[in-house]
């Protein structure tokens, strides 16, 4: 064989490699758009009420 075809021989061998690789990585990054499309299943917590109590610590601090 001459040097070219051996060349792109490993080329040819190491394609499948680098796919499998290059979809691994890429599979997080593409995922990422259709997990954030859905907003139909968010829940969210009630606001909490204010309790007063730093008014209350005021007001007794200042009697004294």
């Amino acid at each position: 064989m001459t040097r070219t075809a051996t060349q792109i021989r490993k080329t040819l061998r190491l394609l499948p490699r680098a796919a499998l690789i290059l979809m691994v990585l890429a599979a997080p990054v593409l995922a990422v758009p259709q997990l954030r499309a859905d907003n139909g299943s968010t829940i969210e917590a009630p606001a909490a009420r204010k309790g007063g109590v730093g008014f209350v610590l005021l007001v007794s601090l200042q009697r004294s």
